[in-house]
This record gives C-alpha cells, sequence and structure tokens, in this order.
C-alpha cells in the first residue's frame, strides 16, 4: 500500500466534512496520491481519475475509535456477564495468555475486517503482553491506519502474563524501533501499561521516558469501575487519576479509557493537564461500569474520543453503536439537547483523531488531510426519509450500511466488499483459532455445540 493509489473522483454525494464550520453539502470530494486535493460542486479532474457515482449516499470522514483490543476479538461471546475485575480474571487474561502468533493474528484480522466494513478506517489498540509483531503485521496488510502497542503488566501476580520490568520496558522498545511510523506512517507505537494495579511504580514512570523519547502516545485504563476505583485507592492512597499523575501519566500524550467514575479534582486535573479521554459507552454498560461524565468533560475542554473497547464487553466494534449510545444516554442525565449528533459524530471523527495526535492528517474532510473517507449508503428502510444526514448517521445508521472506505485514497471497501483480503479465509481462520485458544485455556466448556456456519 505504499504506492500512491490512481486519483479518485467520489461524485454527487451528500458531504458530511466536519470541518470547523460542520459544512454539508451536496457535490464531490477528488482524492489525488491518498490526500483529498478538492471538494464541492461539479469539481473537474483529469483524463484517468476513477468516477465513483455516490449519489444517494452520505461521504465523511473514516471513523477513528480511539480504544479497541484486537487481540480479544476472538473472545466474542465467552465472558459473559460478570463485572470488570472477575471478567479480566476469569476469562480474558487467561485466553490472553493462551495466545499463540497464529491465534493473535487470526484475532487480529477477524476484528479489522469487522472494523473497516463498518467505516473504522483509523484505530488505537492494546494488545496482550506477547505477539504483538501478529498485530502490526495484520495491520499492515489489511490496510487500516493504526496507533497499537503491547500489553505492559508487571504486577500482576500469578496471571501467565506476568513479565519482569526490564522484559516489559525491552520488548515494548523493541516494538516501537521497530513499527512506530512504519508502512508510509499509516502505523504508529503506543506504549500501553495495561492500567495503575497490573504496573509498578517504576514501569510506569520509566514507561513515560521511553516514549516521550520516541515522540510515542502512552494508552492505559482508568476509572472504568467502582470496583477498580476502590483497590487503586486502597493500593495508593489516592484517586486514579491522581495517582497516574503523581507517577507522571497524564498530558497532551496520554490518552485514558474510560473515566467514568471520576471526583471534581480529578476532572479539573484531567483539564490542567490536557490529558485524553476515551469513552467506551456500550463496553462501560455491558460491564456495569457506569456512564461517564462526558457532557461534563466536554463542557470543561478535554478532549474525548469514541472507542468499542473489546468484543467480549461489546460483542460488536461499530462506530455507529458507539456514536448513538454517547448522545443517547447524555440525554436523561442533561436533557434532549445534551451531547447533539453533530458531538458525537466530531468525537468519533475529529475528537478520536485528536487523542491520536493525529487531527491534523485525519478526522475531517478538508484539502490537504489524509484521504481516510467512507461512504455510507442510504437505501434501507431505517434511514429514510432524510432530513439532517448528520443526524442519519449518529441515530438511524448502522455497520452495514457502509458502502466503501478509503485509507490514505487507497479503497479497502468496495460495494461492502473487502478488497485486500478474503472474508471468507478470514472467517475459517477465526472459528479455528477459537477453538484452539479455548483448549489452551483450558476453557472448552464456554463454546456450545452448536454448529459453526459454513
Amino acid at each position: 500500500m505504499n504506492a500512491h493509489p490512481h486519483p479518485v473522483l467520489l461524485q454527487g454525494g451528500t458531504v458530511v466534512t466536519v470541518d470547523v464550520d460542520d459544512r454539508v453539502f451536496s457535490g464531490d470530494v477528488l482524492i489525488e496520491g491518498g490526500r483529498i486535493t478538492a471538494l464541492g460542486a461539479g469539481l473537474k479532474v483529469a483524463p484517468g481519475t476513477r468516477v465513483v457515482d455516490v449519489s444517494g449516499c452520505i461521504v465523511s470522514p473514516g471513523f477513528v475509535q480511539a480504544h479497541v483490543h484486537l487481540c480479544q476479538v476472538l473472545f466474542r461471546g465467552f465472558a459473559e456477564e460478570l463485572p470488570l475485575l472477575p471478567w479480566l480474571k476469569e476469562r480474558i487474561w487467561p485466553l490472553e495468555a493462551a495466545h499463540s502468533p497464529s491465534t493473535l493474528g487470526a484475532s487480529a484480522r477477524l476484528g479489522i475486517a469487522e472494523l473497516l466494513l463498518g467505516g473504522t478506517t483509523a484505530i488505537l489498540d492494546m494488545g496482550t503482553v506477547n505477539h504483538h509483531d501478529a498485530v502490526f503485521d495484520a495491520a499492515a496488510a489489511l490496510g487500516i491506519r493504526m496507533t497499537s502497542g503491547k500489553a505492559m503488566m508487571d504486577k500482576v501476580g500469578q496471571s501467565a502474563l506476568d513479565e519482569s520490568t526490564a522484559a516489559s520496558l525491552s520488548s515494548s522498545n523493541a516494538l516501537a524501533d521497530r513499527f512506530h511510523r512504519s508502512a508510509s506512517d499509516r502505523l504508529h507505537y503506543a506504549f500501553a501499561p495495561r492500567f495503575i494495579l497490573s504496573c509498578s511504580d517504576e514501569l510506569l514512570r520509566a514507561t513515560l521516558i521511553e516514549a516521550r523519547a520516541r515522540g510515542c502516545l502512552v494508552h492505559t485504563h482508568a476509572s472504568e469501575n467502582p470496583g477498580e476505583v476502590d483497590a487503586v485507592k486502597a493500593a495508593t492512597g489516592t484517586d486514579n487519576i491522581t495517582a497516574l499523575h503523581q507517577r507522571g501519566v497524564s498530558g497532551v500524550d496520554v490518552v485514558l479509557a474510560h473515566c467514568v467514575h471520576l471526583s471534581p479534582g480529578e476532572r479539573a486535573l484531567l483539564k490542567s493537564t490536557q490529558t485524553r479521554v476515551v469513552h467506551c459507552p456500550s463496553g462501560n454498560l455491558k460491564l456495569a461500569s457506569g456512564t461517564a461524565p462526558i457532557t461534563e468533560l466536554l463542557g470543561d475542554g478535554v478532549v474525548v474520543g469514541l472507542g468499542a473497547d473489546g468484543a467480549p464487553c461489546n460483542n460488536r466494534m461499530s462506530a455507529f453503536s458507539e456514536m448513538r449510545l454517547a448522545a443517547l444516554l447524555q440525554k436523561p442525565l442533561h436533557g434532549a439537547d445534551a451531547l447533539p449528533a453533530r458531538v458525537a459524530l466530531r468525537m468519533a471523527t475529529m475528537g478520536s483523531a485528536s487523542v491520536l495526535g493525529r487531527a491534523d492528517e485525519i478526522g475531517s474532510l478538508e484539502v490537504g488531510k489524509r484521504a481516510d473517507v467512507v461512504v455510507t449508503g442510504l437505501a434501507r428502510p431505517h434511514l429514510r426519509p432524510i432530513s439532517d444526514p448528520v443526524a442519519t448517521l449518529v441515530y438511524a445508521a448502522e455497520a452495514g450500511d457502509v458502502v466503501h472506505v478509503f485509507v490514505d485514497g487507497h479503497q479497502l471497501v468496495r460495494d461492502r466488499r473487502l478488497l485486500r483480503t478474503d472474508l471468507a479465509t478470514i472467517l475459517d481462520d477465526a472459528e479455528l483459532a477459537a477453538t484452539e485458544l479455548l483448549a489452551r485455556a483450558g476453557l472448552s466448556s464456554l463454546r456450545t455445540s452448536m454448529a459453526v456456519p459454513p
């Protein structure tokens, strides 16, 4: 995917730009050399430009999910009806520890296929402890834009995922040196200490030094669940966000997933340090963690993005689901006009792009930006009639409505089909890998006897 693709004109759609003026117009988007070079109506193009008729469709920026776990996609359905800490200790960590390079690659490919088919063009991913190069290899092959890092855990105790502080830093540094800004800058590395309870103070402080020396993000979990918040306070004597800040984990290059349970002091700390937050509404609901104070954080000027989190705490990785829930959850708390559709869409595009530190390149349709573009069809009953295209995207559209997807100007989805991989092979590989993984983890009983579809 390094060579520049042929020029493409997306002609005659409803263009939702998510630019500073939230412009929406009927017209065209011209893609050349992997970037957007013109926006408008009736654009003239050079000979050889491929013209794609997108009349009757919405053309929007690719969705950016700022917190996902590709390593967990194979666990979908195998960790049901559990709160966070038992969910981790009884299911997620044993399954992650059982991953081989082949099962991890199968998990990543399945997740990336789902994300691309649903219009997500860029992600911030947190891996498991081992074999993380398999995730980067999958992203390189399938074409998604990804920032990712192996999970860092040196204080788990008896878990098979436990690693020494030195080994955690060494392996993370090696991955960063190999993958950061690779694949023509499409792939970035993020250092990923899992959460404060699984990381020593030494590891957290050293991680910030190593990440900043390389210009990498730091990505962790914080204040997701009441039980976790209580455990952090018992271990550190203070609130989660404060404890992280005391260990250096705050700032514009730090991404905190969740932030559901925050004291006023923690909110003030997020604002003053400009630490980034990612809202994962579906996962927070399914694990009974709560509803994050997103209206308040946005009012404080905190940069907030969206993410689906992992398949075993959500069961789907749809940007449309997260936008809709993000908007709906705030309305009973703050009124029907709280978190309107345009804000939810911005969180899923420019907000998450800002979380990734890439808002100057992706997140909106503007001349000069990278051509990460999604075309959403409007031909199904749940989408009609159409009044406000933004409200249609946020409240009515679904992942299955996505027709075309471009990343860096390369078309990865055409007419709802992946172009760079065979979906049937991905599905077959995933079923075999799931069976292997469950057996190795000693959890085969979690799978029912229902026949796997052909």
